[in-house]
């Protein structure tokens, strides 16, 4: 059956599992984070702080920096769940990994808006671009950070 082929694709099968479902729904409460966070630093937090491009930046840092603990520690608790106690590093390599992983999809976010809105209307780059990026990411989670060990190796 065609559902059957698509899904033993290794690249394309992954993304139409349950798993991809609730990384995507850990990315939406990440997003939402990150925009409370980012009013909430730049209205309030570091709202005296001055020229205004260094408020915004030190707000977008947390901002980005509180999304992608959540989104860590969701994913962790509830995405992979299944492999809790069978990934090969512990809790803090394992947010490095993360935070790696988010870092590269970021900059493939960056690079594809950039690179796309040359052709399109900017915004519809950007949607594409984060479309990519949170498959990319989610790959790189599913087979790097939230890796199951092989037998024979220790933690």
């Amino acid at each position: 059956m065609l559902i059957d082929r698509i899904l033993g694709i290794p690249v394309i099968g992954p993304l139409f599992q349950h798993r991809f479902v609730k990384f995507s729904i850990v990315g939406l409460s990440g997003m939402i984070i990150n925009l409370v966070a980012l009013y909430v630093s730049r209205e309030v937090l570091f709202r005296n702080i001055d020229p205004e491009w260094i408020r915004l930046n030190l707000s977008l840092g947390l901002a980005i920096f509180f999304a992608t603990i959540n989104n860590y520690l969701w994913n962790r608790k509830w995405t992979w769940l299944d492999r809790k106690g069978r990934t090969k590093y512990g809790f803090f390599p394992q947010m490095g990994q993360y935070f790696i992983a988010c870092g590269l999809a970021i900059g493939l976010q960056f690079a594809l808006t950039l690179l796309l809105a040359q052709f399109m209307h900017y915004l519809i780059a950007n949607i594409i671009s984060i479309v990519l990026a949170a498959v990319l990411n989610y790959l790189l989670n599913d087979i790097w950070t939230f890796a199951i060990r092989k037998t024979g190796i220790s933690p």
